[in-house]
């Protein structure tokens, strides 16, 4: 599977930093690169906001050691899943 385009990962990226859970993204605007992959993955496979939320949750706590409110990656994985099906809408391909 290919791992995403420049637009795609670009926008995901910008959507990551913006949620920016540990707080670095204005001086490391790649410290989250680890999950666009991974994410990308699972939005072209259709998964629901819920895995969404739930990969997010477990990175936050396996990967970056954090302890998330349980409203904060439900709330991500919204905005993820929001912003990935006007993606798609505006691709047109179904392809991004």
């Amino acid at each position: 599977m290919r791992p995403g385009t420049d637009v795609t990962e670009n926008g995901l990226r910008h959507l990551l930093n913006e949620w920016d859970p540990i707080g670095v993204a204005d001086e490391v605007q790649d410290e989250y690169d680890c999950m666009l992959v991974p994410l990308l993955q699972r939005l072209r496979l259709g998964v629901g906001q819920e895995e969404i939320g739930e990969f997010l949750r477990r990175e936050l706590e396996d990967h970056f050691g954090l302890t998330p409110l349980p409203s904060e990656p439900e709330a991500m994985a919204a905005r993820v899943t929001s912003w990935w099906t006007v993606a798609v809408q505006a691709d047109g391909t179904g392809c991004v």
